[in-house]
């Protein structure tokens, strides 16, 4: 045992494998994750592995250096296991690589970052400032006799060969780590994804984390990031449409000829599976809704930040108004993910879930949706239009809103709304409404999508929109940076006035339906001061709630309990209008459906492939169900119900990589039977 003390590289094995460790069971402790489970275990040998390596590299340099190189190192994995504690508080994800491009347009967010940053974070500091204590001042004296006969006792051979050592030790252990991934009972059968295929390619942050420990999580992000990996696991989706077995009036019928054709000269993989889970995929029939709305205009405007503080009939009289006179949904939902605000823009148009872990809209800004709801609504015969009241600092609207088919996007300098850079200042929604409607041609049939900005973060600053009306907050109690939220919102909702009075002075406004809906809550607000307002924002994840609302000044109000996200706009919209789509290409549902309460698809899926409905929630991360009553599910449907949405968002990842809609409109086309005009017996005058 002496000489095993005055080994090196077990010295600095045991002293870097300790901290380590204990930093990575503090972090699950503090993400409220298992810690006695298979999960620890795996973590715990891919810690062992990481100490092995890092003290086989040490052991070959100069105590002094050595020391310093230990220290950087667990530095890194202790900052970055907060900084993702951090950011899945935040934004409800953890944060990749692939999230990094907007790295620079973000700098601006830290405030907010921290002002919703739980303090009992840096307690993870604390192993490491342990570790460079026992590094710097205890070391020596305990090992005091290793410095004195160190020269002697280990020699380069012995560094050599206590190295080899350890890197055959490391080579074992990940044998037997790589093991783990598959042992059967280490798995959980419950789990979304498998836990081999999110090592391969961890693209379901959340449960990544779960699986292997920020450490390790972080490596494997990068190994991703360098070297792209395809999912090769096998998917069975059935051979061809789920057709009716009974027609009926409200039967929906699709003519798949074409697409049968592309699919037997197609080569390429990903093409040709996308095809199969598409075509696989039940046509959802009419229903008492279709059409209701048929050859009316329409304006979708995306609210920047905005929960269900908005339902107030005395601070918000007009989104009020609208949200009880309109058709409105209580358990809507916007789940937070990676660039929420764009990602959930761009699954609001095209009813795709986004890739979480990479700013989606921007990275494949070039990509072509012809399904998108502007090519639903150009086919139908409406201008297009989109509008913003910013710049693209974030986002690069100008290109993804025309490749989504907007004919014509209009930006906050388009419009000529005056603005600043300056992070705390937006400009008015007021403005907005007033510019945007300069540009749309009333006298035809149009479709416009709005997104606002004025109820953007920070809310702990002074800024003119959060400063204008906080007066009339000044008695409710809250926190300075709930009632500058409130002021911004009252902003939006003065701008949805504004809006409805320029309708009917064009006299358009029974004509046209509104749609509104929040890209995500208000996250830049601490945790508990959105619920001083909504006291029940932190159960469950109520927090995640959103308003969404339907209006015509012409129709009857009608208020909806079944769950939903912004994925069921389009195709809900899509049957009100009784436009010509395929509603096969959505993973959204028409929430108007008769079979819709009642049915499986009544749920809100969250970013990670967690799941909610009436019975219970689904925690992706921990691989567990939750139940809210006495109802309970088999793990047969919850297996199944998980297989679905695992493909639902693998096809929806793969169909945006890949640039499909874009192959699938050009092959449609191509393939189109020609109609051959029919003949007459009719005579020239």
């Amino acid at each position: 045992m002496k000489k095993l003390g005055k080994n090196k590289l077990i010295k600095n094995y045991v002293s870097f494998l300790i901290p380590l460790f204990i930093i990575e069971i503090m972090f699950r402790s503090f993400e409220e994750m298992a810690i006695f489970d298979w999960a620890v275990f795996r973590i715990f040998i891919g810690c062992n592995i990481f100490a092995l390596l890092v003290s086989s590299i040490t052991c070959f340099m100069k105590e002094s250096i050595g020391r310093i190189v230990s220290i950087l190192v667990l530095l890194v994995a202790t900052i970055y296991a907060i900084l993702q504690a951090g950011f899945e508080n935040f934004l409800g994800v953890y944060i990749s690589i692939g999230t990094s491009s907007q790295l620079g347009a973000v700098t601006e967010y830290i405030q907010d970052y921290f002002a919703s940053f739980n303090p009992s974070f840096w307690w993870m500091l604390l192993p490491f400032v342990l570790f460079v204590l026992y590094k710097c001042f205890l070391e020596k004296k305990i090992f005091v006799n290793l410095y004195k006969e160190e020269e002697s006792i280990f020699t380069k051979r012995a560094s050599r060969r206590s190295a080899g050592i350890a890197i055959v030790c490391a080579i074992l252990l990940f044998a037997f780590y790589y093991q783990t991934l598959s042992i059967k009972f280490m798995q959980n059968e419950l789990q979304l994804e498998s836990t081999k295929s999110l090592f391969k390619n961890p693209t379901n942050l959340n449960i990544s984390v779960n699986q292997f420990g920020t450490s390790m999580f972080g490596i494997l992000d990068v190994k991703s990031t360098l070297f792209k990996t395809e999912d090769n696991e096998m998917i069975d989706f059935g051979s061809g449409s789920k057709r009716p077995t009974e027609v009926t009036d409200y039967t929906r019928m699709i003519d798949d000829t074409a697409w049968e054709t592309l699919q037997s000269e197609t080569t390429n993989s990903n093409y040709k599976t996308l095809n199969s889970y598409f075509m696989s995929r039940t046509i959802a029939d009419k229903n008492e809704y279709t059409g209701m709305f048929e050859d009316k205009n329409l304006i979708v405007i995306m609210m920047e930040s905005v929960n269900e503080v908005f339902i107030n009939p005395e601070y918000y009289p007009t989104f009020y108004k609208m949200y009880t006179e309109g058709f409105s949904w209580e358990n809507n939902y916007s789940p937070r993910n990676s660039c929420a605000t764009g990602n959930n823009e761009m699954s609001g148009m095209v009813s795709l879930f986004s890739i979480n872990r990479i700013c989606t809209a921007n990275q494949y800004k070039n990509n072509k949706y012809n399904e998108s709801i502007f090519g639903l609504f150009n086919k139908a015969g409406y201008t297009t239009s989109s509008y913003h009241n910013y710049d693209e600092t974030y986002y690069f609207r100008s290109t993804i809103h025309k490749n989504m088919g907007s004919s014509a996007f209009y930006g906050v300098k388009d419009l000529k709304i005056p603005y600043t850079s300056e992070y705390k200042e937006w400009p008015s929604d007021i403005l907005l409404m007033e510019h945007s409607m300069e540009h749309i041609d009333t006298t035809k049939p149009f479709m416009a999508w709005m997104t606002s900005v004025t109820s953007h973060q920070p809310y702990y600053v002074s800024s003119e929109y959060g400063d204008k009306y906080v007066s009339m907050f000044k008695n409710t109690g809250y926190s300075n940076g709930t009632k500058r939220y409130m002021s911004k919102l009252k902003e939006l909702d003065l701008a949805l006035a504004r809006l409805l009075e320029l309708l009917e002075e064009k006299g358009v406004l029974e004509d046209t339906v509104i749609v509104l809906y929040g890209d995500h809550y208000p996250y830049g607000l601490k945790d508990n001061d959105v619920a001083s307002v909504l006291p029940d924002a932190l159960e469950r994840n109520n927090i995640e709630q959103t308003p969404f609302v339907i209006y015509n000044s012409e129709m009857e109000g009608k208020h909806f309990n079944e769950y939903t996200s912004y994925l069921n706009i389009l195709p809900t919209i899509a049957n009100l209008f009784n436009l010509e789509y395929d509603p096969r290409l959505y993973m959204g549902e028409d929430i108007l459906a008769s079979d819709y309460a009642t049915s499986y698809k009544n749920r809100v899926v969250f970013a990670d492939g967690s799941w909610e409905n009436e019975i219970g929630y689904y925690n992706s991360t921990t691989g567990k169900m939750n139940y809210f009553g006495e109802t309970k599910y088999t793990n047969e449907e919850i297996i199944k119900f998980n297989k679905e949405i695992s493909n639902m968002i693998k096809m929806s990842n793969l169909a945006i990589t890949s640039n499909y809609f874009k192959y699938l409109s050009e092959g449609l086309e191509k393939y189109q039977p020609i109609v051959e005009p029919e003949e007459t017996n009719e005579t020239e005058n």
